[in-house]
């Protein structure tokens, strides 16, 4: 029988306490708050490690080196405990026949019971000669493999929606992974890459909770996908009240101004970048001074370029844009300025002439 998270843990010589704190961080960065904590103890004790396959398209192995780096949990528990990732052609020992065998092995022995997890995705062209693994095209790996799955994660943008791979004019045919599986459920995790925590995050989930998280109607997970990256942005006060960046190293960036006059695709972009943060919550594109590239969203590649500014974007309840409500707000910063100097010469005339001046509360 698999062994369990907590086996694997005691073998390892880990305490309880150690443990129980491991799933209150765990459950905290899941966004379930520490009522969640004694659930995730209980599943990591009682139920056996989840086998997963992980399968390698085209892609640029950025999905695994942000995975490697997550700190909360460690991709070491999770690699190593929590899963029994069973395939991983970049960061398994084995090699050549005695890798691919392992996919047959755990297909035949945990059928209908693994995780299938891809990064990267298919080239349809030429029968999909321009991605061959072990002699053979990938997508017919990838369809032999995804046939006696449970489910199947997404990760990355690659996997969800094609990327650069998939960018006009796509000689490839380059295809996500939903649309050559049409038959598993698909949890999607876009970005380019997708922030560590959510990745660790995302599997403890589906090992807890023995179910996929609420998506969103693209296939996301909506604990992560669920908000903009504009909706809890720092500079967002500045967007609000028209203070842009015009160029780079103007005084509105030094400032730390609003950054979509530069391109930035914060308001049209769903991800976490904003509050997970990256390299361990450090810091975040924004947080650094370049604009959200906006990586996580569908066709991101083909919409125009990086530094190139979103021009439909509605804000205050009115018709407007981002050189209006600039304009507007100097406006209305000015005549408040012109209203404060009448209102002190009243006071002052008051003061010389014993009239006493009556000034309004705004």
């Amino acid at each position: 029988m698999t062994e369990t998270f907590y086996d694997v843990l005691r073998r390892q010589g880990i305490t309880r306490r150690s443990f129980l704190k491991f799933c209150s961080l765990t459950a905290t960065s899941l966004g379930l708050g520490s009522a969640a904590a004694p659930q995730i103890a209980h599943a990591l004790e009682t139920k056996p490690r989840t086998p997963v396959l992980w399968l390698h398209g085209l892609e640029c192995t950025c999905c695994s080196e942000s995975f490697i780096r997550s700190a909360h949990p460690l991709t070491k528990d999770v690699v190593l405990s929590m899963l029994s990732l069973d395939y991983d052609d970049t960061l398994m020992a084995a090699a050549g026949h005695q890798a691919e065998a392992i996919l047959d092995e755990i297909r035949t022995k945990y059928k209908g019971n693994y995780i299938l997890a891809v990064e990267g995705n298919p080239p349809l062209n030429e029968d999909g000669m321009f991605c061959l693994q072990g002699g053979r095209p990938f997508v017919e790996k990838l369809r032999e493999t995804a046939a006696d799955c449970k489910a199947i994660i997404s990760w990355g943008s690659c996997a969800s929606w094609g990327c650069v791979q998939a960018a006009k004019p796509n000689p490839t045919r380059a295809t996500p992974v939903h649309k050559v599986i049409t038959d598993k459920p698909i949890i999607k995790v876009p970005g380019c890459p997708p922030i560590a925590e959510v990745m660790t995050a995302v599997v403890t989930y589906m090992l807890t909770f023995e179910r996929l998280p609420e998506l969103d109607r693209m296939g996301r997970p909506k604990m992560f996908y669920g908000q903009r990256i504009h909706d809890k942005c720092y500079r967002r006060p500045h967007f609000d009240a028209g203070q842009f960046a015009e160029a780079w190293d103007d005084e509105g960036s030094r400032k730390g101004y609003c950054l979509y006059k530069m391109g930035c695709k914060g308001p049209t972009t769903y991800n976490a970048c904003s509050t997970v943060r990256w390299n361990g919550g450090v810091s975040f594109p924004i947080q650094s001074g370049h604009g959200c590239i906006g990586c996580s969203e569908d066709g991101f590649w083909d919409k125009g370029g990086f530094y190139d500014r979103v021009t439909d974007i509605k804000q205050f309840g009115i018709e407007s844009n981002a050189d209006k409500v600039g304009g507007t707000a100097a406006a209305v910063v000015g005549a408040g300025v012109a209203a404060h100097a009448a209102v002190t010469a009243l006071a002052r005339a008051r003061n010389k002439t014993g009239i006493e001046v009556k000034q309004e509360e705004h």
